[in-house]
């Protein structure tokens, strides 16, 4: 019996809101692998370092991740879950430093901007963009400087031994990301309900309607779709859809169907939904992979 624990790769740095992701989607008992950039994340299971890969696909303020689609279509990755988590910047600085003491504030550029309000109150601080979060605060804490702070999510603090001077400074509460398990396991999960897939319509009159009908026939909810430009063929685009129904087989049925009126399909996963649900967590799902 192998007990070896899971191990799962995200992009960031140790403490980052992708490891938060992985913990939540996995448990406690897993080994995080940090990787620097997307497609090294990507590669990490061909590579050997690890079994499972979380990655952030949208975010309800800026948006889909675009690199993330983008690496999914060009890899025989399957999407076996996914998270919604909730994200909350924190004010992060050495141990003894004061907030009317610091000079500067870093962290992805992202999260700066997704602070705009609380760093233009503080005209002290000078924004500093940085490659990551959570990379922010451990470079802070390893400079030990006291007039650096960055901003960051607070299992970073933890991680990194920070102290957080202000709490919850982002403009915005309602932001939250969504996350994806993926793996190299194609196999049916338990309790799938909601399904990504890609399509590639017909240059005609009517293809993104005729594409969109079989799901409308037999009741299944489309709930984003997302257009990306086919590498190699200018002004040719792929389709990416999330859709849900009440049964796996009203999915595959209108799949069916889709694969008529089209040039091409491909399922990139059939997995339960997270249903927007910030507190749900593929965790107890069987963990299938």
């Amino acid at each position: 019996m192998n007990t070896k624990p899971l191990r799962v790769a995200f992009q960031g740095e140790v403490g980052a809101f992708s490891e938060e992701a992985a913990v939540r989607l996995m448990g406690d008992a897993i080994v995080t692998v940090p990787r620097p950039t997307f497609d090294r994340t990507f590669h990490a299971i061909a590579d050997g370092a690890a079994d499972v890969l979380v990655v952030p696909i949208e975010n309800s303020l800026a948006g889909s991740v675009l690199r993330v689609y983008d690496l999914l279509l060009e890899n025989n990755l399957c999407i076996r879950a996914e998270t919604v988590l909730p994200i909350e910047h924190h004010l992060i600085a050495c141990p003894g430093a004061a907030l009317e003491s610091l000079r500067s504030v870093e962290s992805h550029p992202m999260a700066l901007a997704q602070c705009e309000r609380f760093i233009a109150e503080h005209p002290n601080l000078k924004r500093i963009p940085a490659e990551d979060t959570a990379g922010s605060v451990r470079e802070v804490l390893s400079l030990g400087d006291r007039s650096r702070a960055a901003i960051a999510g607070r299992r970073a603090a933890v991680n990194y031994g920070g102290v957080i001077l202000a709490s919850g400074i982002q403009d915005n509460s309602e932001n939250f990301t969504r996350f994806f398990l993926l793996s190299t396991d194609h196999s049916p999960v338990p309790g799938a309900d909601k399904m990504t897939l890609t399509t590639r319509l017909a240059h005609r009159a009517g293809a993104l309607l005729a594409a969109l009908e079989p799901f409308a026939q037999r009741g299944v909810n489309l709930l984003k779709i997302e257009s990306r430009p086919i590498h190699g063929c200018p002004w040719e685009y792929q389709f990416i859809l999330d859709v849900e129904a009440t049964s796996p087989g009203l999915l595959d049925a209108a799949v069916a169907d889709l694969r008529r009126t089209t040039q091409e399909v491909r399922v990139l996963g059939l997995y339960p939904g997270a249903r927007n649900n910030p507190e749900h967590s593929a965790a107890n799902q069987g963990r299938s992979l």
